[in-house]
């Protein structure tokens, strides 16, 4: 606790106007010395002793508490400070400035990690950002100064020293050491995406930073690792742009490796390493749509199929068979004819999807030849779906035609009318098409009581082969899908999914359910039920396993330097099984497995979870020196060499607490502002001008004035 007196004045008077009479008042005893009157000084006296009155001092007394001084250390802890030793380095300049800081008195000091960005951050490292959420509750009027521990790559440092919403010094404490050497790979320009069989080009180089060891040369061999194909080797030179062709073999995420050969005397070969991650997107899928005569499920069929953005649709209804006589004008007739040989003899291998909804064989719409055109087309890797109702258990059902090879089950010709709720099988629990669909299961978790709606009618089928993933009433299959040649077929036995879109009885998931048949039937990657999956976060591989079998075999993992493991899965649901392990080098992992369907492979990219992290990774002063020197601060590298070096290996600057000094840094010595800070405990004012005595004071002076003037 201290005492602090000042002397405040409040003029009875306004400001203008108590000024205005100081100024007349000088004037006057100006004119009256310069004249040389006599009671001149006397005047002047009486007159200063009328203004003092005026301006009313009084004399303040504040019992002030002193705070302390506030100083923020921010220590780096992003990747590129776990490189060589700046891991010790960083914990020896953090003991010493404890050792410092603490022994300057009536300093607090507060420190702050800053590690790699969230989710929702910008990559890199980004100190200030974790600086100012620290400060985010800290008296700006209180901050002495800013400490911060790095490597000198700092992605968000202010270009302006306003920008930083404090007045204090910004001092930076480097780790590593001048002259750094490191290569890495550079991406110039890559595809984001790219059409299913088509190739884009990648632009990369390879370049360095600082001094290159001696006998390097700056030909270098640039290794490409591609999904399913060998290594390729490129021969390059430093800083030269080469272009590599991408590949997209398939949909969804397609992976390319680059590598360059490291060389001795890198501070780290992590990135010499760059893995190029592009979306392969097919070209929009072509379906036809044949309705036979309109009844109420034929809108869903077609608004699911339109609401795609990935599908284009041609869709025909059949509304008047051509034979029908019923009097009808010709000009009222279709306005488009059926174009049968053009649909399904010409065009037929442009689609990727045929849907007979409702629709029979009668009156020979199509000619015989059509239907074993369609039949091929599946056997050559076309996809078929048949969503019935009773006209697929009638003498015209299409399963009389020349398509029933390639059905996977054949009616009995009885229809069976009564309410029924669809349930999920064994196969159909597993089956990506069906498994998890909402409403699947009982509140319990049985699959035998779903919650979804209610349908009335379904036809009576006999398997023949393929897998039935829905049953219905006495547990008769429903939903048949099935493999033949290189195509799929699909077999709905009931024409009423339109039920759960309308909502009855609390309706169900017919979005997902006739959108996930529709995809699969179009071979789309994620809806297979034989496939192996691979991700990876940081250094942390995850592998799933999709398969109907009971068992899956082990899964061989090959790593970037070309081992090889064996990993086993566990089960984690019906139909899929995982295993989650940790790997110890980033790159590109090769994953592959056997199965039912052929030999199964995944890869993944293991790795920096923040790829700008890795970019530059040498340490240097360039980036901090700005906003340094901007804030009166100073950059200060701390790696030990000399003879006189101190037995922590870090040689730091010697701090002070400084008061109203502009420059806070010199050669071998930082600077904090003394902010003086305190918070009053109580004030006493004391009138210094008022009262009897003033009054008399005041009058004693005009008395003597008019006295000197009176001799």
């Amino acid at each position: 606790m201290m005492t602090n007196w000042t002397i405040d004045t409040s003029p009875l008077l306004p400001t203008p106007v108590f000024w205005a009479a100081i100024v007349v008042a000088a004037g006057m005893i100006g004119f009256l010395l310069y004249r040389r009157s006599r009671g001149g000084a006397l005047r002047g006296l009486a007159l200063a002793a009328l203004l003092v009155a005026i301006a009313n001092p009084t004399l303040r007394e504040e019992e002030r508490q002193s705070l302390a001084n506030i100083a923020v250390v921010v220590m780096d802890e992003s990747t590129s400070q776990t490189l060589a030793d700046r891991p010790e380095q960083s914990a020896a300049i953090r003991r010493d400035l404890e050792t410092k800081l603490a022994a300057i008195p009536n300093l607090d000091v507060r420190f702050v990690s800053s590690a790699k960005p969230g989710s929702d951050g910008p990559p890199g490292t980004n100190l200030f950002a974790d600086l100012n959420r620290a400060l985010a509750n800290t008296p700006t009027d209180r901050l002495a100064g800013v400490i911060m521990v790095t490597d000198g790559q700092v992605h968000d440092a202010p270009a302006a020293v306003a920008a930083l919403g404090f007045d204090a010094p910004v001092h930076t404490l480097l780790t590593g050491k001048p002259g750094e050497f490191d290569r890495r790979v550079e991406i110039v320009k890559s595809p984001k995406y790219g059409i299913v069989g088509s190739t884009r080009e990648i632009e990369a180089r390879v370049l360095e930073t600082g001094k290159s060891p001696s006998g390097s040369s700056s030909a270098v061999t640039l290794k490409v690792r591609r999904e399913g194909k060998p290594d390729d080797t490129i021969r390059t030179t430093i800083g030269r742009t080469v272009t590599i062709p991408m590949p997209f073999p398939h949909a969804g995420q397609n992976i390319v490796e680059l590598e360059v050969e490291p060389v001795p005397g890198e501070l780290t070969t992590a990135n010499n390493r760059v893995v190029v991650v592009a979306e392969g997107v097919r070209e929009n899928l072509r379906v036809l749509l044949v309705s036979g005569e309109p009844h109420a499920g034929e809108r869903t069929w077609r608004n699911l199929l339109k609401s795609d953005a990935a599908v284009d649709l041609v869709h025909f209804t059949i509304l008047r068979p051509p034979l029908k006589q019923d009097g009808t004008p010709i000009n009222q007739l279709s306005l488009i004819a059926f174009p049968t040989r053009e649909l399904f003899s010409d065009r037929i291998k442009d689609f990727d999807l045929i849907i007979f909804d409702r629709y029979q064989n009668r009156d020979n719409i199509l000619n015989p030849i059509y239907y074993d055109n369609i039949a091929k087309y599946v056997e050559n890797g076309g996809a078929l779906l048949i969503a019935a109702g009773d006209d697929f258990a009638t003498p015209q059902s299409i399963a009389n035609t020349m398509l029933a090879p390639v059905l996977p089950a054949q009616p009995t010709s009885r229809v069976i009318e009564r309410a029924f709720r669809a349930h999920l099988s064994t196969d159909g629990i597993k089956h990506p098409v069906t498994r998890g669909l909402a409403g699947s299961t009982s509140a319990t978790g049985d699959p035998k009581q779903p919650t979804w709606g209610q349908w009335f009618r379904q036809v009576d089928v006999q398997t023949a082969r393929g897998r039935n993933l829905m049953t219905g009433i006495d547990d008769k299959p429903l939903l048949v899908l099935d493999r033949k040649g290189k195509g799929r077929v699909a077999l709905l036995a009931s024409d009423q999914a339109w039920l759960w879109a309308r909502g009855y009885d609390g309706g169900g998931p017919h979005t997902d359910f006739l959108r996930r048949l529709a995809h699969w039937l179009m071979k789309e990657p994620d809806l297979e039920e034989e496939r192996l999956l691979a991700s990876a976060k940081g250094l942390k591989l995850t592998i799933e396993r999709r398969s109907m079998d009971e068992t899956v075999r082990p899964v061989t993992l090959s790593e970037p330097g070309g081992q090889t493991s064996t990993v086993t899965l566990e089960k984690a649901t019906p139909g899929l099984w995982r295993s989650t392990l940790d790997v110890k080098t980033p790159g590109l992992y090769k994953l592959q497995t056997p199965s039912t369907a052929g030999q199964l492979t995944a890869v993944a990219l293991a790795g920096i979870d923040d790829p700008k992290e890795m970019s530059e990774v040498v340490a240097t002063d360039e980036k901090m020196k700005p906003i340094a020197n901007a804030s009166g601060g100073g950059v200060f590298w701390t790696r030990g060499n000399g003879l006189l070096s101190s037995t922590t290996g870090v040689d730091l600057p010697r701090i002070s607490m400084l008061q109203n000094a502009q420059v806070l840094a010199g050669s071998g010595w930082l600077g904090l502002k003394d902010r003086e800070a305190f918070v009053t405990k109580g004030v006493k004012v004391t009138p210094m001008f008022t009262g009897i005595a003033a009054l008399a004071g005041l009058l004693a002076l005009i008395a003597l004035a008019w006295w000197r003037e009176g001799r």
